[in-house]
């Protein structure tokens, strides 16, 4: 056994070369940008003036001066703006990729689609919020339109966690779903069709002996992307919803920047945290589902 054959067993099969050098830049973006904040909020949560302590996760629950704790109901809010748009996304953009996928791979139609679909899966935040505030708002164009013709909208929809927001995050949830979900309906074969109507099947057969539970675990998958983005998002909300921050983001951006709320900064750090806590068991859940998932779409 030479002595490089050696070292590439040590290395776990690695060659001892420069060829990782390029992963160097994507490993210091990781840290930078992810493995230092996440370090930053969990120490910070468990941290205060006098060293370590229990408080800032007991502040999340314990009503604050006789008036209710606004952390559970925030929880709450997130987690039923995240489902209601995860789930509307998933459903409205699982039909579209089907619909994609039944257009020839070369057409124009499949590819204009899929492009927009990936430039309005990132039409987020501000300019997202401007774009509605404008059609939807006050004053807004088709707000007007809607006007002359007897339909008039309510003025402060558009402003409301449960209103105007939910439309919001749909608009950018289906494009999302569309890139997420398009391969796995790629990869229904039509051999797997013909196999069934040779057998005597129809076409509701089909989907509801074959193709939808091959395409179930894709789909529950990207629902789970999909609930992780609503849950994360905080431009847009912060645009929409400017007062009594009814959402998780909202809270925690309120203890940073606030200059009613001082000194709950390692607050608003337990807040994180617990985001962090909900997206870490939605991600791994998602992990487990996708990795059953990709045994189907290998061609």
């Amino acid at each position: 056994m030479t002595d490089t054959t050696r070292t590439r067993r040590a290395l776990g099969g690695l060659r001892p070369s420069g060829a990782l050098a390029g992963v160097v830049p994507f490993f210091a973006y990781v840290s930078v940008f992810l493995l230092i904040p996440t370090l930053v909020v969990i120490i910070g949560a468990f941290f205060g003036p006098q060293g370590f302590t229990l408080g800032n996760l007991k502040a999340l629950f314990e009503d604050q001066g006789g008036y209710p704790n606004p952390f559970p109901a925030a929880l709450r809010k997130s987690v039923l703006l995240s489902v209601y748009t995860a789930l509307a996304g998933a459903i409205a953009g699982g039909v579209l990729a089907y619909a994609i996928s039944t257009a020839p791979p070369a057409s124009m139609v499949k590819r204009f689609v899929t492009s927009l679909c990936g430039v309005l899966a990132q039409f987020g935040g501000v300019a997202l919020a401007f774009a509605f505030m404008a059609s939807f708002g006050n004053g807004g164009m088709l707000a007007d339109w809607l006007a002359k013709v007897g339909f008039e909208l309510d003025p402060t929809w558009l402003y409301q966690w449960d209103g105007g927001l939910l439309v919001v995050y749909v608009f950018f949830q289906i494009p999302l779903m569309v890139i997420v979900f398009l391969p796995a309906v790629e990869g229904l074969k039509p051999q797997w069709r013909e196999a069934t109507e040779t057998l005597g099947g129809t076409t509701w057969t089909f989907w509801r002996r074959v193709a939808l539970p091959i395409l179930m675990p894709s789909f529950i998958g990207a629902f789970l992307l999909l609930f992780t983005n609503a849950f994360s998002a905080y431009a847009t909300a912060a645009v929409l919803v400017s007062q009594g921050s009814p959402l998780v983001p909202l809270m925690i951006g309120s203890t940073m920047s606030s200059e009613v709320i001082l000194g709950q900064e390692n607050v608003g750090k337990a807040m994180a945290l617990a985001m962090v806590l909900v997206v870490a068991v939605v991600m791994v859940v998602y992990a487990w589902i996708d990795k059953r998932a990709s045994r189907w779409l290998v061609r």
